[in-house]
C-alpha cells in the first residue's frame, strides 16, 4: 500500500499512482498529492529523502537538501529579529552541498525518481536554465535519460559540475522559454519520452516544497511570512501546498504563511494581475520583448501557474499574500547586500527575493518580530567555481518552427550518439 494518493484540487477525483497526469474532468485544475501519515523526518536517511512527504518509495541515490538557519547579518541590517534563511546551493561551511547551486535539484531528483518508479522510458524537460542544469547533473547520477530543451537566451546559465555530460540539449535559437515548452511537448510526442509536465507534475511541486519541510523541521513551526522570486510559480505553489498539509497536521501552527512573491521589472505579468485583483493575466504583460530587459531570465515564463485552480492566484488569496516588482538595479543591490551581510554570493533570482524583503521591511508590510522564511533559491556559484571546474553544454541548435520530420531525424541522430 502506497503512502500517498493523488486527488484533483477541483472535483476531488482520486487517481491511482500515475506519472504526471491531468484530471479527465478538470483540465483547468492541478492534481495534488495527499500523504497517509503525519509529517515525519527519518534521521537515518540523508538529504531530501529523510522527509516522508515525497511521492517516491525507494530512492537509491543521494540528494543533498536545503540548509535553513537563523540570520544574524541580514536580520540585523533590516531590523528583523525572526528572519530565517533557506539556502539552496553550494556553501559547505554551512552544510549546503547542492552542486548545481539551485533548488531545482530537489525538483529534478523527485521527478526523476518518480518517473523511474512509474516505468517511464525517459523524460523530455523544458527549462529556462536552472531546471535544465539540475536535470543534466542528476540524469547521469541516477542513470535515467532525459532530453533537455532550453531557449537560446538562457544558454549562458547552462553549466555542469562534471565533464563529459552527454545529455541531449536542444537550444531554441529564436525563441523564449514558452517556445521551448512548445518544442519540448512536440519532442515528447515524437520520442515517446513524456513531457516532464512543469507545474502539473506533483513530483516537481513536492520536491520544491522540501524547502518548507526543512524550515519547519529547523524552526519547529510554520513561518508567518515567506519570500521567494517566481517565474513559473511552481516553487511557491509547492511551498503553499506543503504549508496547507502542515496546517492540517496541526502540530506546527494553524495559519498559512503569508506569501510574499516577486518578479523582475518590466516582466511582471503575475505582479500586475494580482495588484489589479485579476485571476487572468493580461496579454500585454506577456510580451516576449519585455524578457530581454530583465536580469533574471530564469523568471521569464509566459506560461506561469497563476490562473489554474490550485495555482498561484489561489495560493496568494488563501494566505493573504502580496507581490512585488523589483528593478534590475534593486536586484544587483540586493545581491551585494546579501553578500556583505551573510558572506555568500547569490544568483539574480535570489536577489529578486532579497529585494522584495528589503522593500517589505522598509514599507512596514512585515513586522520586526515576524517569523520570516527567505528562500534563497540559488547561491554559491562563485564559491563553487573557486574549487571546482565547470563545463558548458554542447547545444544542438533548433528553431521554434522546426518541423516534426526534422525533430524525428534529429532525435535519431542524437539518441544514437548518446
Amino acid at each position: 500500500m502506497s503512502h500517498f494518493t493523488i486527488r484533483c484540487s477541483k472535483c476531488g477525483t482520486t487517481l491511482k499512482e500515475v506519472y504526471c497526469a491531468l484530471c479527465a474532468h478538470c483540465a483547468d485544475a492541478l492534481l495534488v498529492s495527499e500523504y497517509r501519515d503525519p509529517f515525519q523526518v527519518d534521521d537515518l536517511r540523508k538529504g531530501i529523502w529523510k522527509f516522508n512527504w515525497l511521492p517516491v518509495h525507494s530512492p537509491e541515490f543521494v540528494q543533498p537538501g536545503p540548509v535553513v538557519y537563523k540570520s544574524q547579518g541580514l536580520s540585523s541590517r533590516l531590523g528583523l529579529s525572526g528572519l530565517y534563511i533557506a539556502f539552496n546551493g553550494w556553501w559547505p561551511e554551512r552544510g549546503a552541498e547542492v552542486k548545481t547551486c539551485t533548488f531545482k535539484e530537489f525538483e529534478a531528483a523527485v521527478v526523476l525518481q518518480n518517473a523511474m518508479e512509474n516505468g517511464m522510458p525517459g523524460l523530455t524537460v523544458a527549462s529556462a536554465g536552472n531546471t535544465a542544469r539540475a536535470f543534466c547533473h542528476l540524469s547521469p547520477v541516477c542513470g535515467f535519460p532525459v532530453i533537455i530543451v532550453v531557449p537560446g537566451m538562457c544558454i549562458v546559465d547552462m553549466w555542469y559540475p562534471k565533464g563529459r555530460t552527454k545529455v541531449p540539449t536542444l537550444v531554441v535559437s529564436d525563441g523564449d522559454y514558452a517556445d521551448s515548452i512548445d518544442v519540448a511537448k512536440r519532442v515528447a510526442l515524437i520520442s515517446g519520452w513524456p513531457f516532464e509536465g512543469g507545474v502539473n507534475n506533483i513530483s516537481k511541486r513536492d520536491g520544491l516544497g522540501v524547502v518548507l519541510l526543512e524550515a519547519v523541521a529547523c524552526m519547529g513551526r510554520l513561518p508567518d511570512c515567506y519570500f521567494q522570486a517566481v517565474g513559473s510559480g511552481a516553487g511557491a505553489v509547492g511551498v503553499s501546498e506543503m504549508a496547507a498539509r502542515l496546517v492540517r497536521d496541526g502540530r506546527f501552527g494553524a495559519v498559512l504563511p503569508k506569501l510574499h512573491l516577486a518578479q523582475n521589472i518590466p516582466f511582471t505579468p503575475m505582479v500586475n494581475a494580482w495588484n489589479k485583483g485579476s485571476r487572468t493575466l493580461f496579454s500585454e504583460d506577456l510580451n516576449p520583448d519585455l524578457i530581454c530587459e530583465i536580469t533574471t531570465r530564469v523568471l521569464s515564463s509566459r506560461y506561469p501557474a497563476y490562473s489554474v485552480r490550485g495555482g498561484l492566484y489561489d495560493a496568494l488569496a488563501a494566505s493573504g499574500g502580496a507581490m512585488y516588482g523589483v528593478t534590475n538595479e534593486e536586484v544587483y543591490e540586493a545581491q551585494e547586500i546579501f553578500m556583505d551581510a551573510e558572506g555568500i554570493d547569490i544568483g539574480p533570482a535570489a536577489g529578486v527575493a532579497v529585494a522584495a524583503l528589503i522593500n517589505a521591511a522598509r514599507s512596514n508590510k512585515i513586522r520586526e518580530n515576524d517569523t520570516i522564511l527567505l528562500n534563497i533559491t540559488g547561491g554559491g556559484e562563485k564559491k563553487f567555481a573557486e574549487t571546482h571546474k565547470t563545463y558548458k553544454v554542447e547545444p544542438v541548435l533548433v528553431t521554434k518552427d522546426i518541423s516534426d520530420a526534422d525533430i524525428e531525424s534529429l532525435l535519431c541522430q542524437i539518441l544514437k550518439k548518446n
